[in-house]
């Protein structure tokens, strides 16, 4: 993947369901909010109705590459980043190129 050109994070997962409440108020509140401190830009959020993928599919672009990952390996990312998995499972974490369209 080139450098140069903007990219995107995608973030896939399913919520537990007893932890619901616990996990809306965390991404709404303050994961997403963090996310775009840190300079990513929410672009997407899907939820699943039918079939066999992830309940749901956030997207977050960065202006380059090399943005995303000091961002990835920042701390403050990665406390964020466990903090999510604490509400949910099957997580997965992506980054391609942005395309500008639904990407998975």
């Amino acid at each position: 993947m080139s450098q140069n050109g903007r990219v995107k994070l995608l973030l896939a997962y399913d919520p537990i369901p007893d932890k619901r409440e616990a996990y809306f108020n965390y991404v709404l509140g303050e994961f997403v909010p963090a996310l775009e401190h840190l300079g990513l830009t929410m672009s997407e959020a899907w939820h699943t109705a039918y079939g066999e993928y992830p309940l749901r599919l956030a997207g977050f672009i960065a202006d380059d590459l090399d943005r995303l990952e000091q961002i990835l390996t920042s701390e403050q990312f990665q406390a964020l980043e466990t903090r999510l998995q604490e509400f949910v499972i099957n997580y997965t974490r992506r980054v391609v190129r942005s395309r500008g369209r639904f990407q998975f």
